[in-house]
């Protein structure tokens, strides 16, 4: 594929062409600013200061013009900042040279100050005063104005300045950059919009060129990028040369940046054209899906014109979209390649699929139950040299950022667990006992052994996550003992209420005096769900403080004890407080006050706290125990 130099190196880097038909009178040919004549960008402003004006500006010679005009720049500085045209343009009618004069030491104009503190009335006014050439000048550090303004969100300036010379939006900083290039790179959408209308594509470089297409992908501008690929498609061969990278390359590692469908459903349509903005991220998904196609479509073109086999070409392209859990963007390529799916690396003989394995994407993994009989060609295919296998992958540890999805080491052990078993069942018998040659990318505090051990899958699961299962049965018994805690206390207290109930008993029966009271029958059936359910919480919390911790529990066990010992703890810690708030109904039964309301409305404070605390705990361990075996089954049928 081309590369940007050489599509580049007959175009100069700073040679514009809008730029050539109004030249700009070169930096080191404009007079330095005169200290006399500058005022510091941090200097504070002055409310009411006065200055002795010459009667008319050409009756004064050097040494008087130093001497008597040096108060105008902080005038019109303070003016610029306030929007007070009245006070700029007094100085304006006594002084017309004052409007494209520097008025700071880093050489900006009164237009360049009021343009940046978004005073849009003084702009309008000032630039309707203002020539188109010297609208095109630039500041002492050699930025346009239109630059600086692009990086706001002063659209309604842009345009003003726009209007007022139309070649503004392709003249360039001293980094070769135009102002569409700086409004992309600060995120502001509608001045990159607006400016990406009004620059002349054609006449940018093609360095320029594809620096702003790969601007518009990382910052999630699709539909500008997609107008790039319209007015350039030979923009989608082009590589940077640092990285080899193209704009394939880019979104390739975008994960959810892409869609699953080229355009916005119906309903969607309509919801986003009666409430601007309401579906703006699902809409630019969509441009993104579009911009793959449109990115593919112009690559394999060129690929088929230079008869290069498209199979073997995005290899590393497939691997980033894997390595990020990219499904959208594989989905898209392989719709149109079918034959990518078998693609295998000529060194190791990795397909896409081991890299999920060994990055843990299951979105990507799951494609393989779609692909029939291919399945057991590629997923067996392993390196020959390393004698690695796709099950050598999935034993090896995952790295810091899949583990940390999940909370606990007890559960990340159980998602370990969970990829080695799923990758054992469809590889091949022979590869259980394969042994690798060499240990590649040693986990973190792993030692490298001289010469390289000779491990099987299951062998290297063990030694990789010897820490991990540590980690795990300290973390797990820790939860377990804070979890009891709570329980015995729960037990102790509903226990001795059982035997102290409200009101009191009959002294000739023995019978509870409010017997026949419906709110004690409430109390009674709490009471003694708090004290069963408690009890059975204190029993799950000790079989997980007397585990053997073997690797296997973590799978299904211990997750599934945990589960039970929280679900029952927190029904616990709800009849508990019903049997309090129960006890305060008993006891104002007779009259009409409404504190038992408000006692029971208090009580559910407790159990909402309780909610929020282990809510995402709760959630992980129900995912990792239930949702984590279909997570890796095959899903609805997405590829073909």
């Amino acid at each position: 594929m081309q590369r940007v130099e050489e599509a580049d190196k007959k175009s100069s880097m700073n040679d514009n062409p809008i730029e050539q038909k109004k030249p700009i009178t070169p930096k080191t040919q404009r007079p330095p600013p005169s200290h006399e004549f500058c005022v510091a960008m941090d200097t504070a402003p002055v409310e009411n200061e006065t200055a002795q004006l010459p009667s008319s500006p050409t009756q004064h010679n050097t040494k008087m013009e130093k001497e008597k005009i040096s108060p105008l720049p902080r005038q019109l500085y303070n003016a610029a900042l306030k929007g007070d045209w009245k006070s700029a343009k007094k100085i304006f009618d006594e002084y017309p040279f004052a409007i494209t004069k520097e008025i700071t030491c880093q050489g900006q104009t009164t237009l360049l100050v009021a343009a940046m503190y978004h005073q849009f009335s003084f702009v309008e006014k000032l630039v309707k005063l203002t020539s188109g050439s010297d609208l095109a000048a630039k500041t002492e550090s050699g930025v346009p104005i239109l630059s600086i303004v692009a990086t706001s969100r002063a659209v309604r300036i842009a345009k003003l300045i726009v209007d007022k010379n139309p070649n503004l939006p392709n003249i360039v900083d001293k980094e070769n950059q135009p102002p569409v290039q700086l409004a992309v790179a600060f995120k502001r959408k509608h001045m990159a919009s607006f400016l990406f209308s009004k620059t002349n594509f054609e006449a940018l470089d093609t360095l320029q060129q594809f620096r702003l297409l790969i601007s518009t992908i990382v910052c999630d501008y699709y539909d500008i990028a997609l107008d790039i690929m319209g007015k350039k498609p030979e923009l989608a061969t082009l590589r940077f040369e640092e990285t080899d990278d193209t704009a394939l390359h880019v979104l390739a590692r975008k994960s959810s940046a892409i869609g699953s469908s080229s355009e916005l459903s119906f309903w969607k349509k309509q919801i986003n054209s009666r409430f601007k903005g309401f579906y703006d991220k699902a809409l630019m998904q969509t441009f993104a899906h579009q911009l793959v196609g449109r990115l593919w479509d112009c690559a394999t073109s060129q690929l088929l014109t230079e008869k290069i086999d498209i199979s073997r070409v995005p290899l590393r392209l497939m691997d980033e979209a894997a390595k990020v859990g990219n499904v959208e963007f594989l989905l898209i390529l392989l719709r149109r390649c079918p034959e990518l799916i078998s693609a295998l690396d000529m060194t190791s003989s990795y397909s896409f699929f081991h890299t999920a394995v060994e990055n843990r994407q299951e979105s990507v993994f799951s494609l393989i139950y779609e692909i029939g009989g291919v399945k057991d060609l590629i997923v067996n295919s392993y390196d020959d040299k390393k004698n690695i296998n796709i099950l050598h992958l999935a034993g090896k540890l995952a790295a810091p950022s899949q583990l940390n999805k999940v909370s606990g080491a007890a559960l990340q052990m159980q998602r370990e667990l969970l990829w080695f078993k799923e990758v054992e069942k469809i590889v091949l018998p022979v590869h259980l006992g394969m042994k690798c040659a060499a240990i590649p990318e040693l986990s973190t505090g792993e030692t490298k052994s001289n010469p390289p051990d000779q491990l099987t899958p299951r062998e290297l699961f063990s030694r990789q996550h010897k820490q991990l299962l540590k980690d795990g049965e300290e973390w797990m018994k820790h939860t377990a003992n804070s979890c009891m805690l709570v329980a015995t206390l729960i037990t102790t207290v509903v226990f001795a209420a059982a035997f102290t109930v409200p009101g009191g008993n009959n002294d000739k029966e023995g019978t509870p005096i409010f017997q026949q009271n419906k709110a004690f029958t409430v109390f009674v059936i709490s009471d003694v769900a708090a004290l069963v359910l408690s009890t059975t919480s204190i029993l799950t919390f000790l079989s997980i403080l007397t585990s053997r911790y073997a690797e296997d529990d973590f799978l299904i066990s211990l997750p599934r004890k945990l589960l039970f010992g929280l679900l029952t703890l927190f029904v616990s810690i709800v009849c508990m407080a019903m049997a309090f708030s129960t006890t305060f109904f008993i006891a104002y039964d007779k009259t009409k006050a409404k504190i038992p309301l408000g006692i029971a409305a208090v009580t559910i404070l407790p159990i909402g706290c309780f909610c929020v605390f282990h809510y995402k705990l709760a959630v992980d361990i129900l995912r990792s125990s239930y949702w984590s075996y279909f997570s890796l089954k095959k899903r609805m049928k997405r590829l073909f």
